[in-house]
């Protein structure tokens, strides 16, 4: 048994688990974090990072193949996919071993093993080069994310049917695919399987693809899909799966009627659930609310001493959020700041053209009765936009009358992703839509879209 005392053990590596390491660490504690496979976790090495490099070569690929409306001669373009997946990998791969590196850096010890809480106080763990070793503790943060779920009756098997990360490692695009879920994981995906000539059925059980997005976001985002040539299905459940030798059948059934869909590959991307699997010994019961761990404001769960931050919380299970909820756990339980909770946050979506947004939406807006007005501004009237030859979308501002409180933002188009910081940083200063307006935006650049929308609002756009 391990004669070292940690102030804090912390069990998972990814976004929560080593940035709660390093700001602990940073606080002057000594730290250990246990990882069960590799640092960065599930987004480093099987999520964010390696479907971002991926949607990369799709929008290259794209870009080539249009290469003539930009005055450019590119003959034999093609792809080599088994090249396109290994950049991914070695993507997460590099980054990893920089995650490694700065848990080094900040002297924390780094464990690889599964690892499991024997009782307050105590951590075990269980495989690998550690096993059987045991760490004391004055505190255990779990950090242990969310896996992909999967259908009951339908295994994995990583060729008929797949989650993403079996895709994220696939040898060839198939023929045909079935993405069980609209949500971003499913949206990505779609449209990177469709770059490389896959035929690509989108099947959503919800009004609309991307759910948590604002209605007509989602709309003109599936508009855009079903040029591409992607077929979207919402509304409709998908039953009666059967997986063959060589393909997979299954029922769309939407308002009572069943069409019967053929595909080679499935791809389920129905969610996430928690990775609770051995992670405590019969001594110690953590509350836990429909799998995933409670907490309190402190984010304490119901035993003394074991806290929880990150994905394992529940929604929203963003890479960022959860880098929120760690650095306001590890403040808290050190007496640093008074911890908080999730407030605004950004949700991004890396198809083409992009999905960014942040605060309420439309819907949200009118269920709630609040007096607000929309200015939306479409990238079309933008210079840059028109220039580069990527004009699909618009900037849709909501804000509260007559005050010009921003309520909610929602961008559709090229390098939304990154655009979306601006109104982040606005809504969490108190910033008004006036003040959007008065911040001189430089020309040309895609932002001005943003000062635009804002003008919209008061019905004051110049360029629209």
């Amino acid at each position: 048994m391990s004669d070292t005392q940690y102030d804090l053990v912390i069990i998972g590596g990814g976004p929560a688990g080593y940035v709660g390491a390093i700001r602990a660490a940073q606080l002057g504690r000594k730290v250990a974090c246990i990882e069960m496979e590799r640092a960065g976790g599930t987004c480093l090495n099987w999520g964010c990072i390696p479907t971002k490099a991926l949607l990369k070569s799709a929008d290259l690929y794209r870009t080539f193949q249009k290469a003539e409306s930009y005055g450019l001669s590119v003959t034999g373009v093609g792809f080599d996919f088994t090249k396109i997946v290994a950049r991914s990998r070695n993507v997460s791969n590099q980054m990893a071993k920089g995650v490694e590196f700065l848990l080094k850096k900040n002297k924390v010890d780094y464990f690889v093993g599964q690892a499991q809480v024997t009782e307050p106080g105590l951590v075990a763990i269980a495989t690998g080069e550690h096993q059987g070793k045991y760490l004391r503790t004055a505190r255990i943060m779990l950090c242990t994310g969310q896996k992909p779920r999967v259908l009951p009756g339908l295994p994995v098997d990583g060729v008929r049917v797949m989650t993403s990360r079996e895709a994220l490692a696939a040898k060839a695009p198939p023929k045909s695919l079935a993405i069980i879920g609209a949500g971003a994981i499913g949206v990505e995906f779609a449209y990177f399987f469709n770059a490389f000539g896959t035929k690509v059925t989108l099947i959503e059980m919800l009004p609309q693809i991307l759910p948590v997005e604002d209605e007509e976001v989602a709309r003109l985002l599936q508009r855009s899909f079903d040029k591409q040539g992607i077929s979207t299905h919402t509304g409709t459940k998908c039953e009666n799966i059967r997986v063959g030798a060589e393909s997979v059948k299954l029922d769309l059934v939407k308002d009572g009627a069943a069409t019967e869909l053929e595909v080679e590959t499935v791809l389920v991307a129905v969610g996430i659930t928690s990775n609770l699997d051995a992670l405590f010994s019969a001594k110690v019961q953590v509350e836990t609310d429909r799998g995933f761990v409670k907490v309190g404001t402190d984010y304490q769960t119901s035993v003394p001493g074991i806290y929880a931050a990150g994905d394992i919380q529940g929604p929203p299970w963003l890479a960022h959020v959860a880098m929120h909820r760690a650095i306001h756990a590890v403040e808290g339980m050190f007496g640093h700041a008074a911890p908080k909770q999730v407030g605004l946050f950004p949700g991004c979506t890396y198809s083409q053209p992009q999905v960014a947004s942040i605060g309420l939406t439309e819907k949200i807006c009118k269920e709630r009765g609040l007096s607000y007005k929309v200015g939306k501004f479409p990238f079309m009237a933008v210079g840059k936009a028109v220039a580069a030859g990527d004009t699909e979308g618009f900037v849709k501002v909501i804000a509260e009358m007559p005050s010009g409180k921003i309520l909610g933002v929602h961008i559709l188009g090229g390098e939304a992703t990154e655009l979306i910081a601006e109104y982040g940083l606005a809504m969490q200063l108190g910033a008004t839509v006036d003040d959007i307006h008065h911040t001189i935006h430089a020309h040309p650049t895609l932002s001005e879209a943003l000062g635009e929308a804002a003008l919209a609002t008061r019905g004051q756009a110049i360029h629209i």
